[in-house]
């Protein structure tokens, strides 16, 4: 049993070596193709046509990541780091849906958090800059959490006054029947989505429309500076760091 635990050791857990590299390209065609199969599920005309076959798919493969899963526990030099690691839980949550789908109707669509399992890529194509970059982003991201935070809420307190004032300035059958409904008026507009199925009809409603629209495209710059700003420090504190080193 020790023998076999070595060798499948050597074949899911080291990269570098033929097994090892042909075990990792083949399980990643493999979730690329469950990711399908749920896809294609959620596809009426595919699901009334195929529905049999899609679904012994997903069991296939639900069934194989199960096996891959428990085999990775039991290769895992500590089983315990495995299964609380990022990659541990997002491999148990490839599985999980199938398994609650029984019970529920609707989990299985969640089988699409396979797709977190692509991440792997990194690791098995040795694509060490490219972890360091989404690092750099990730502490960007930490440093500038606050001023975006408060950058957020001031937004919020922002679309809640102009949709409130919407509400007040429109009447009731241009369609600003609540304020909730002039708020979602005043998000949609100040983030430039703009879907069209409410609008103001009078001029001075017209009028706050142009001005929001305007705000939308200022509020815009302002997160991106606050992150472009950490990521470069970010940036000059890691090359800094490998000058001294």
């Amino acid at each position: 049993m020790k023998h076999m635990r070595d060798r499948l050791a050597r074949v899911v857990l080291d990269s570098d070596s033929v097994p090892g590299r042909i075990f990792d390209v083949s399980l990643i065609v493999m979730i690329l193709a469950s990711v399908a199969v749920v896809m294609l599920e959620s596809v009426k005309s595919f699901s009334m046509e195929y529905g049999s076959l899609l679904g012994g798919l997903e069991w296939f493969f639900t069934i194989l990541f199960t096996i891959e899963y428990l085999v990775r526990i039991w290769v895992a030099p500590k089983r315990s780091a495995y299964v609380f690691s990022f990659f541990g839980v997002v491999d148990l949550l490839a599985i999980l849906p199938s398994y609650i789908g029984i019970l529920t109707l609707g989990a299985n669509a969640f089988l699409v958090l396979r797709t977190l399992r692509l991440l792997r890529i990194f690791r098995i194509l040795k694509l060490v800059h490219y972890s360091e970059d989404a690092q750099l982003i990730l502490t960007a991201l930490r440093q500038s959490r606050r001023r975006i935070t408060v950058f957020f809420f001031t937004v919020l307190i922002l679309v809640t006054i102009l949709g409130s004032a919407m509400y007040v300035i429109e009447v009731e059958q241009d369609g600003f029947a609540n304020i909730p409904e002039s708020i979602y008026w005043a998000i949609v507009t100040i983030t430039t989505v703009g879907y069209g199925d409410l609008y103001p009809q009078t001029a001075l409603g017209q009028a706050v429309s142009a001005l929001v629209m305007l705000l939308g495209y200022a509020i815009i710059a302002v997160p991106s500076s606050i992150f472009a700003v950490e990521l470069y420090n970010a940036r000059s504190l890691r090359n800094s760091d490998k000058q001294e080193e």
